[in-house]
């Protein structure tokens, strides 16, 4: 699993096309949708990802929210999920940028992508810097610890309990931020670059627990590492796709072409295949994930 920097980003096309090689900023100046000489974007985006076809996404490669295959193809349960809303909305195809979930929000508010569709987490400080669709998935957190779990962790209380304690996090990722806003020390916080590394600092002491998504956590699960139940004492979580702020147009449209296929059998099947729940996702709003602190 990869979490590139921005400066090797590539950009991979949904449903198998070799990565492009053209760098984002010649990109946007070569589009007739950019103004003059600053590469910026002009007129609305929703008729702009209409008349070109597809959109930019940021994602992770962090299965099973984002996922590259083999072959280049973008896939996953976000990922999947925005395909099927942007197809009834007119736009077959997506391209997918892999980018530190740090730099996800910076990217997009710099036009460098169109959507977020990497399960960013909500929560109010993200909420205030972009606007989300409505959920799409709802997920559980939990640590990855040594076989038997020796430290006997179940939750955030017993982490900010013991400052001898180590926990390996993503930076800017959702579980970095709940620990802040816990008061969790920086001193007991390790950082990681990506899943892989997380599992490896446990196995090799550097710390005793890697806090991550459930399911994320499952993909990763390796000899001798456990993965612990649902944490207790970490609010639920959750992601929509993430857009611009002056993107109101676009955000609306989207939520109802969204709202159509919760409705639909496809909806369940698409999470489904990635161990999400569908109906877990239509019991809450973004207005309450949005309220989460952080």
């Amino acid at each position: 699993m990869s979490r590139t920097e921005i400066s090797r980003r590539h950009m991979l096309r949904a449903g198998g096309a070799a990565a492009l090689a053209v760098p984002i900023a010649g990109f946007l100046g070569g589009c007739s949708f950019t103004q003059p000489g600053t590469g910026q974007p002009t007129g609305s985006t929703l008729d702009r990802l209409k008349q070109q076809g597809y959109a930019r996404i940021a994602i992770a490669n962090e299965p099973p929210y984002t996922q590259i295959n083999p072959d280049g193809s973008v896939t996953g349960a976000e990922p999947d999920v925005v395909a099927a809303v942007l197809k009834r909305m007119g736009v077959p195809r997506i391209e997918g940028i892999v980018t530190p979930y740090e730099s996800m929000i910076p990217g997009l508010n710099a036009s460098r992508w169109d959507i977020i569709a990497a399960g960013l987490f909500m929560k109010q400080s993200r909420c205030g810097q972009i606007r989300y669709s409505e959920p799409e998935i709802v997920s559980t957190e939990s640590f990855a610890v040594p076989a038997g779990n020796p430290k006997k962790l179940t939750g955030i209380a017993a982490v900010k309990a013991d400052p001898a304690l180590k926990i390996a996090v993503l930076p800017g990722g959702f579980e970095d931020g709940a620990l802040k806003t816990a008061g969790v020390p920086a001193s007991q916080v390790v950082n990681i670059p990506d899943g892989r590394s997380g599992i490896e600092a446990v196995q090799a002491g550097r710390a005793d627990a890697f806090f991550l998504p459930t399911l994320s956590l499952n993909a990763l699960k390796t000899e001798g590492i456990e993965i612990t139940g649902a944490i207790t004492d970490v609010q639920q979580t959750g992601s929509g796709a993430g857009f611009r702020q002056a993107d109101a147009d676009l955000v609306a449209a989207y939520d109802e072409q969204l709202k159509a296929l919760k409705a639909t059998p496809e909806f369940d099947q698409i999470l489904g295949k990635w161990g999400f729940s569908g109906e877990a996702a239509r019991s809450v709003t973004r207005e309450q994930l949005c309220a989460v602190p952080g």
